[in-house]
C-alpha cells in the first residue's frame, strides 16, 4: 500500500476559513497547475492512550512549511501560528481521532509565463485517513526496494531542502518505475552515485550498532522523523554517522531502515534482490518501531513536548 482513497470529508481549511470539502477548487490558470509553484507538508495526528487527539511534531512541520516558501521567493500571508491553528480546526471540525494532514501553499491564478509575480498566494489544510503508508505487512516484516534509474536532484538545481510540489515529478518517475517491477519502493542516488533517500523518506543503515545516513549537505529533504529517529537513536547508545556512502554499503548493511511521517519508520529487507541482514525486521528497527510508538500515542511522557493535543 502506498497511496490512499481518498474518502471525502466535510471540511477543509482554505484562506483563513474553514470551507465545505466540495468547495475546494484550483483554477485552471492557478500558478502551481502548470508550474508546480508551491509547497506542502504532510502531518500525522494521532490517537493517544487517554483517548485524546495529538499531532506530532506539529510546529516543526509548519516551519518547514514557511522554509519552502522562502526558498521559492514567495511571501505567506498567514502566519506559522494562523497555519497551526488550521491544522488543529481542520482536525476538530471534522471529527476523525487519526488523521494524515496537508497543508499546501500555492501559487494561484492570475498571470502565467515563468516571470509572473503578482498572482495571489494560497493555503488550504485538508486532511484525510491514512493507514500505514507501506503496508502493514511492510512495517511488520520489511520491505522489498530497488534503485531507481532516476537519480535526486543535484543540489544546485534543485531547491533540494524544500518540499517544492513540482520537484515530486522526480519522485514518481522512481516510485512508479520500481512499482512496475515488482518492489514496494525506490531508493535514490545523487548524481555522483551516493545514495540519498527514498522517493518520499529519509533512509539509514545499521552495521554493527553503527547508524549512518546522508548528511544534510547532501541532496536530501532535512527529514522531521530522520532527526526524530537520530535522536532516538543517540539515546540509545548507537553512534550516528551522517556521512555519504554508496549503494554496496546497502547490500553488506545489518540494517535499512526508511523514516518518513507516512512511513513512519519502516524497515527494508531486501535491496537490489539482495536480502539486508536475516532477510526480515532487525532488532534496531523494531525497537524504533515500539518507542516511536509509545511517544506518538503520548505514552512516553520524556517526550510530550513533540504532542500538540487538539
Amino acid at each position: 500500500m502506498a497511496h490512499a482513497d481518498i474518502v471525502p470529508l466535510d471540511w477543509l481549511w482554505l484562506n483563513g476559513k474553514l470551507v465545505p470539502w466540495k468547495d475546494a477548487t484550483v483554477h485552471l490558470t492557478a500558478h502551481v497547475m502548470h508550474y508546480g509553484y508551491g509547497a506542502f507538508e504532510g502531518i500525522r495526528s494521532y490517537k493517544t492512550h487517554d483517548g485524546r487527539s495529538a499531532v506530532f511534531k506539529l510546529d516543526a512541520h509548519v516551519r518547514r512549511l514557511f522554509d519552502s516558501m522562502k526558498i521559492l521567493h514567495v511571501d505567506m500571508p498567514f502566519t506559522p501560528q494562523d497555519v497551526v491553528q488550521a491544522c488543529l480546526d481542520t482536525i476538530k471540525s471534522n471529527k476523525l481521532d487519526e488523521a494524515y494532514l496537508r497543508p499546501m501553499a500555492y501559487v494561484g491564478e492570475g498571470a502565467l509565463g515563468f516571470g509572473a509575480m503578482t498572482n495571489p498566494t494560497n493555503i488550504a489544510v485538508l486532511m484525510w485517513e491514512w493507514g500505514a503508508y507501506l503496508g502493514a505487512e511492510g512495517l511488520a516484516n520489511g520491505i522489498r526496494c530497488k534503485v531507481s534509474s532516476y537519480p535526486r536532484h543535484h543540489v544546485g538545481v534543485g531547491m533540494v531542502k524544500a518540499k517544492v510540489i513540482g520537484q515530486y515529478v522526480n519522485a514518481i518517475l522512481a516510485k512508479r518505475e520500481v512499482t512496475l517491477l515488482g518492489f514496494d519502493e525506490a531508493i535514490l542516488l545523487d548524481v555522483d552515485g551516493y545514495v540519498t533517500e527514498a522517493s518520499g523518506q529519509n533512509l539509514m543503515i545499521a552495521r554493527d550498532g553503527v547508524i549512518k545516513t546522508a548528511p544534510l549537505s547532501s541532496s536530501i529533504l532535512p527529514g522531521i522523523t530522520r532527526e526524530v529517529v537520530i535522536q532516538l537513536c543517540r539515546d540509545a547508545g548507537h553512534t550516528v554517522i551522517e556521512e555519504k556512502f554508496t549503494r554496496d554499503e546497502m547490500y553488506v548493511a545489518d540494517e535499512v531502515f526508511l523514516t518518513g511521517t507516512a512511513s513512519e519508520i519502516a524497515p527494508v529487507r531486501e535491496v537490489d534482490q539482495r536480502p539486508i541482514g536475516s532477510g526480515k525486521a532487525g532488532p534496531i528497527a523494531k525497537k524504533l518501531q515500539a518507542t516511536y510508538t509509545a511517544i506518538v500515542r503520548g505514552q512516553d511522557s520524556s517526550r510530550r513536548e513533540w504532542l500538540t493535543y487538539v
